[in-house]
């Protein structure tokens, strides 16, 4: 694997650009060329939020210009260090280790993957989702978004249309159009162009519309809040499909060392316990929400 401790980097990372949401809501771009190097969709950043607070935050990575040297982090205001985060500025700098997990992994035979993001959980399956784009001669990726808040991004009517999914639900982001890959949004918010109830109900219609021979070919990929993933998890079951999902959990040291993260998980020889950070954040759906009765 590509992001294990062997392969963790320290960098002071320069702020070029740091734009902020509704909701408190922030992407910040950071120029860390070693870092974003080894980053692949799934892996998270663990930085310092600013000198005077020790305990680091974790952070997935949204976005990577490998060349260009710089890496795109969505975050929101919940405590003290990212409300700390929140108040740094472009020319200063960041403290970061990473690439930190084990990466989502395509199926080669699934060609059309399934990629559903919620809330601060679209991260990592947006960067899946631009480097799919780089491939689309050989996948044809549905990026499906759930938001409770107003989505931050820029956002359009989507030209590309999407099986099973009403043409009203027409709002897409203007970044995941550009790249050729059809997006649909929905929210309990009321917004314009999305669907008015939860991202899974998109998921249902697409995959009611498709063949049984096409849903062969399917593979979902998810990361959000732990309901949506349970959601999207016995989605992924009802239909016989692969499914891995990103967990968000609290961390204290992100590298393994403190084992403050575990999750209980199902393996072939019984239950176990695995760190969020390095044995995942990436883990098969069946694995961490399966039936206990």
């Amino acid at each position: 694997m590509i992001s294990n401790r062997d392969s963790l980097v320290q960098e002071t990372a320069e702020i070029v650009s740091h734009l902020d949401y509704p909701a408190g809501q922030h992407v910040i771009r950071v120029v860390a060329p070693r870092v974003s190097a080894l980053a692949r969709p799934g892996s998270f950043v663990h930085l310092k939020c600013n000198g005077d607070i020790g305990m680091r935050r974790p952070i997935s990575i949204m976005r990577v210009d490998a060349k260009e040297g710089w890496l795109d982090l969505l975050y929101k205001e919940v405590g003290v260090g990212t409300r700390a985060l929140a108040k740094q500025r472009p020319g200063q700098t960041l403290d970061l280790i990473g690439p930190i997990g084990q990466q989502f992994k395509l199926s080669e035979t699934r060609t059309r993957p399934l990629l559903i993001g919620g809330g601060v959980g679209i991260p990592p399956v947006l960067f899946l989702a631009e480097c799919l784009a780089r491939r689309l001669n050989e996948f044809e990726p549905l990026l499906l978004m759930g938001s409770e808040v107003p989505f931050p991004f820029e956002l359009k009517t989507s030209a590309l249309p999407v099986n099973g999914i009403d043409d009203d639900v027409n709002a897409t982001l203007a970044l995941s159009e550009s790249w050729g890959i059809a997006t649909r949004l929905s929210s309990l918010g009321g917004y314009p162009g999305c669907h008015n109830g939860y991202v899974t109900d998109l998921a249902r219609r697409w995959l009611d519309s498709i063949s049984d021979q096409e849903k062969q070919t399917v593979a979902v990929y998810s990361c959000g809040p732990t309901p949506m993933l349970r959601a999207v998890a016995t989605l992924a079951k009802e239909y016989d499909l692969p499914c891995q999902v990103s967990l968000e959990e609290f961390m204290a040291c992100a590298v393994g060392g403190c084992a403050g993260c575990t999750v209980r998980v199902r393996t072939s020889t019984g239950d176990a316990m695995r760190r969020v950070c390095v044995d995942g954040p990436v883990f098969e759906a069946a694995e961490v929400f399966f039936d206990e009765s």
